[in-house]
């Protein structure tokens, strides 16, 4: 199976520290308000999804959400969660330690296409 999103080495580190001092956690990729299309870090269940986000799957034992719309656009592309220098203007955990996280991504190939990890709504989840 083809992953629609993963995490770099750094990012890794960063979640495990994070981890350490927040508890499980969850991305949600952000729909264009505070820091732009910024996957975003959050305690477990402290963001609300809506009926309509999409779980794309999990990085570093964190779930992956994005709104419908971001799907919409984003579906044709594997995404990479990494981390830079620089601190965003977003609500995300890594903020006040002067990084944050960024999403890289490349189109998957036609043979990756047929072979895509499956997807469901957040309102679908048990």
């Amino acid at each position: 199976m083809t992953e629609r999103v993963l995490v770099s080495e750094d990012a890794m580190k960063i979640i495990d520290q994070l981890r350490e001092e927040h508890g499980e956690l969850m991305f949600h990729q952000s729909g264009g308000c505070c820091d732009g299309s910024s996957p975003m870090c959050f305690p477990k269940g402290e963001l609300m999804l809506n009926e309509t986000d999409v779980w794309l799957g999990a990085i570093h034992d964190c779930d992956f959400y994005m709104s419908k719309d971001q799907f919409d656009y984003w579906q044709h592309t594997q995404l990479t969660v990494d981390v830079t220098k620089g601190r965003g203007s977003s609500f995300s955990l890594e903020i006040p330690m002067g990084i944050r996280f960024v999403i890289k991504s490349r189109m998957f190939t036609d043979q990756e296409r047929e072979h895509l990890t499956p997807i469901h709504l957040a309102s679908e989840e048990v």
